[in-house]
């Protein structure tokens, strides 16, 4: 067995994410065999002293047939109602199914707001750990009632490696409707499935499909959950649904994602993967090398330009001068205020405005 494949047996600690298309029938409503088959799986891998936090899609699935509605709705206001309904069935089931095993469940519902507001995630942090402390189960899902275009996570994909993050979860299980991942569409003909993937070089040729009908997270969803993962030294196995209980026990089953980075503090991985940037500093090719090669601070002496308004503690990108992003930040001055310091050493600042713009304790490399 893999170093990978044995990391994700052996978790004390485990983010399981399930996907829509494992939880309904083809019609849209929700399949409580299904769902009672996944939560036997699962509650034998607490048995055995595995800790587990669920991300669960389904809600606005869950939601169409007490609506009378044949499909998944496209407008957001249909979807924010559908959710709001799915919401409450699917929480049920979920106590019903999980209290055959003594087991007690918990909803918690995130926006994007609660990953790009520091103090939101905090807050998320202290609430998730006092849940562990109870033993009690989180079932996790995005907040689609409230949810906008314009800010949401897109797939609870992506919001299962923030959560493993920010949790502190030793692996991530992402459990869908495909044993893996393959090098082409397995739909269309010829496809090999991927075993392992420990690097980019293992993906050199692959060809991704979509999602499905039921869903939003299709293969690229899952590969950019298992990237932000891994990159932050969490191992990934990406398998079917069906074969739940071998991904849970032996984990000889999907595509196992390799840690290909260490792991980041939890503000450092807030910076590089949560956070919203709200704008951008130009910096010259001496500032490049000092923020990314020798970690220090950014001064104002480096900085060529200022793009966007913000705050004192926005998050920004750090772009080179050809434009490409090297680094966020959170800054410590206003934009206005450090349109007028760019590009002057800090000893001709006045005495007030001495400091960095940007701190190499609030500064990650992209």
């Amino acid at each position: 067995m893999s170093p990978t494949r044995e990391a994700v047996a052996q978790a004390r600690y485990l983010v399981v994410k399930i996907g829509s298309s494992s939880l309904t029938t083809a019609a849209g409503e929700l399949d409580r065999a299904r769902l009672d088959a996944l939560v036997d799986a699962f509650a034998a891998r607490v048995a055995a002293g595995t800790q587990l936090v669920l991300v669960s899609s389904g809600a606005i699935a869950a939601g169409l047939v007490p609506l009378g509605l044949r499909r998944r709705p496209r407008d957001l206001a249909t979807q924010q109602a559908a959710a709001s309904v799915g919401q409450l069935v699917l929480g049920h089931a979920y106590t019903e199914s999980w209290a055959r095993h003594g087991h007690t469940v918990g909803q918690v519902l995130l926006t994007f707001d609660d990953m790009v507001r520091r103090a939101h995630y905090r807050n998320a942090q202290r609430t998730f750990a006092r849940l562990r402390g109870l033993g009690v189960v989180p079932v996790v899902n995005e907040n689609d009632t409230v949810a906008t275009d314009e800010i949401r996570f897109g797939d609870n994909d992506r919001l299962a490696a923030l959560v493993a993050h920010l949790v502190g979860a030793d692996a991530v299980v992402l459990l869908s409707d495909v044993e893996g991942l393959y090098d082409s569409d397995p739909r269309l003909g010829r496809a090999h499935l991927i075993p392992e993937v420990r690097g980019p070089a293992d993906m050199r040729g692959v060809q991704l499909g979509t999602g499905g009908a039921l869903g939003t997270g299709g293969m690229v969803s899952k590969l950019d959950a298992a990237t932000v993962a891994s990159q932050a030294g969490v191992p990934v196995l990406l398998a079917a649904a069906t074969q739940v209980r071998r991904a849970l026990g032996s984990a000889d089953v999907g595509t196992a994602f390799a840690p290909t980075g260490t792991r980041l503090s939890a503000r450092r991985f807030w910076l590089r993967h949560a956070a919203g940037t709200v704008g951008r500093l130009q910096l010259d090719d001496g500032a490049v090398s000092a923020v990314v090669h020798r970690r220090r601070s950014l001064l104002a002496a480096g900085i060529t330009g200022v793009e966007g308004e913000f705050e004192a503690g926005d998050v920004v990108e750090l772009i080179n001068p050809r434009g490409i992003v090297v680094a966020r930040g959170m800054v410590g001055f206003d934009a206005a205020e450090l349109a007028e310091l760019i590009g002057r050493s800090t000893r001709d600042l006045p005495p007030e405005l001495r400091r960095e713009v940007v701190h190499a304790d609030d500064l990650v490399p992209v």
